[in-house]
């Protein structure tokens, strides 16, 4: 346990992906199976204990010390795991400290029952960075800086060997991953990759700079299509096994048995999740309604019924294409959507262009109906092979300009990880009309990303300087026409929305500037957000 938890200490405390990288290789070199194992598992998002809930932490700890206190400290620190670690009172003769196996043994059969006698029994052997990895660990929530591609990328430079190929296999392997360490040190065969309905690493495209590349790249090498404002999303039914994935290799197959019930076909398909009602796209909002849910009802699948734009062929049949070049790709895919016998997968449209002229004019003419459903186009080399990871050249996305607006900070919350102890996370507003006619601020986004290390310690300090209340965890800061600051706030669309007082909630917004300059009563109106709206409904 305490070389894991000296990991997690010095990932959490560097910013350098090449540092992290060294740091992640030189755990999963020198580390005993199988608690390097763990150490991937948790890294990736791939272990989880239903028994250990922040509930039982919280019980435990305010079982040693007075609550009033603890609950004063976790207020202070911002963080679970950080807090407990700092105050937890050790009782004398614990026993010796824990591996990482033995944790993880212990905690993926236990009871609810033994979880408090487990945290308490470990928390006494630890010292206080074992004991924030320990809390880390069995919440799940690491917040270290560390993707899972990162991590396999570690895995992969043991090899050496490219990090497609682990991600080739990843879903046929399961945690303590003995097998993928055994033939990445040269000690047995690589693990099959054959499993039926398995994930397949996903192309990704680099975002376009338009100076640097559009004075080199020749307009007739590239296919254009649109952008789709839904989530990326991996069809596959091979041998009767039937899944959706992720991006991410995330398995959704429970919350969509609508679209998992229209893969009727052999193969594997690379495509956009929406909601489609017939062949027009709803917005975004409409596709929120069912993500990250377990299970869905009746209603839910009637009122956003969701489908598939596809926009590449993997495999078809038993075949495997992506080796093919785009070109006879795309041929391939019309095909296989032509034969298909449902609404719920139609094809992604590619749009002729001649020169970089017209592609910008195009990407400023987004599809009939509301402008929100494309993001702005997608370019891909007509002889680019569908290769895992991010590669330069092939594929770009050049995505539409952002939607601004100056809106005024009211809120802020401390954040996670090494942020815990800033106010990091920004709720704004913009001024509307209250009922006697004065001008009031109403909330209309929140943010916590846009900005630099070093402007976030000018922040936080505005934050506690110009705090007027407190609410939990969350501090009110002083707004009003006279004192205030402002922020400009760049996202991707709009929406309607009954869930905020406002009647609007923003896509993706981030702080695109932070106007020191800008006096807080010269903000944008809510009325500015309601005449986009209309221009997107119009459109």
């Amino acid at each position: 346990m305490r070389a894991f938890a000296e990991l997690l200490d010095r990932l959490s405390l560097t910013a350098s992906r090449n540092t992290k990288l060294t740091l992640l290789r030189d755990h999963f070199a020198n580390a005993p199976d199988p608690d390097r194992g763990w150490a991937l598992a948790s890294l990736t998002g791939e272990l989880a204990f239903h028994a250990a809930k922040p509930a039982f932490i919280r019980k435990a700890v305010e079982a040693r010390m007075d609550p009033v206190l603890f609950g004063w400290s976790y207020d202070y620190v911002g963080d679970l795991a950080e807090t407990v670690a700092l105050v937890w009172p050790a009782r004398p003769g614990a026993n010796r400290e824990p591996e990482l196996s033995e944790v993880v043994d212990a905690l993926r059969s236990a009871s609810r029952s033994d979880v408090q006698r487990l945290i308490e029994d470990w928390l006494d052997a630890l010292d206080s960075t074992g004991r924030w990895a320990l809390l880390k660990l069995m919440t799940g929530g690491l917040r270290v800086g560390v993707s899972a591609r990162l991590a396999k990328q570690a895995v992969a430079d043991l090899a050496p060997v490219p990090v497609s190929e682990v991600g080739e296999i990843w879903h046929a392997l399961r945690p303590p991953y003995e097998d993928l360490f055994a033939w990445l040190e040269g000690r047995s065969e690589r693990p099959t990759a054959d499993a039926p309905g398995r994930f397949r690493p996903v192309m990704l495209a680099q975002a376009v700079d338009e100076e640097a590349d559009f004075g080199k790249l020749d307009p007739e090498d590239y296919a254009a299509e649109w952008k789709w404002d839904g989530i990326r999303i991996q069809a596959v039914n091979e041998g009767g096994v039937r899944r959706l994935y992720t991006r991410t290799g995330d398995d959704i197959s429970r919350t969509f048995p609508d679209v998992l019930d229209a893969l009727d076909f052999e193969g594997a398909i690379d495509g956009e999740l929406l909601v489609l009602r017939g062949s027009a796209i709803a917005p975004f909002s409409d596709l929120q309604q069912r993500l990250n849910r377990k299970t869905v009802n009746d209603r839910l699948l009637a009122e956003f019924p969701a489908g598939i734009r596809a926009y590449d062929l993997l495999a078809d049949g038993e075949e495997d294409t992506r080796m093919l070049p785009f070109v006879r790709r795309r041929a391939r895919l019309e095909d296989f959507v032509a034969r298909l016998k449902t609404s719920r997968i139609d094809l992604s449209p590619l749009q002729p262009f001649g020169t970089w002229t017209e592609l910008a004019d195009l990407r400023r003419s987004p599809p009939p109906g509301d402008p929100t459903i494309a993001e702005g186009v997608m370019l891909k080399r007509w002889d680019s092979i569908y290769e895992a990871g991010r590669p330069k050249g092939p594929w770009f996305k050049w995505k539409r300009d952002p939607f601004l607006v100056d809106a005024v900070l009211m809120y802020a919350q401390r954040g996670h990880g090494k942020r815990s102890s800033f106010y990091s996370d920004y709720t704004f507003g913009v001024w509307a009309e209250g009922v006697d006619g004065a001008r009031m601020l109403t909330p209309v986004g929140k943010a916590y990303f846009g900005f630099t290390d070093e402007e976030l310690k000018l922040l936080d300090k505005y934050v506690r300087d110009n705090t007027v209340d407190r609410y939990g965890p969350v501090r009110a800061v002083r707004a009003d026409v006279r004192h205030g600051l402002v922020f400009e706030v760049a996202f991707e669309g709009l929406q309607r929305s009954t869930r905020h007082k406002s009647g609007v909630a923003m896509r993706f917004p981030r702080i695109n500037r932070i106007r020191w300059d800008k006096p807080s009563g010269e903000a944008d109106e809510l009325a500015a957000l309601e005449r986009m709206l209309e221009l997107m409904d119009a459109r």
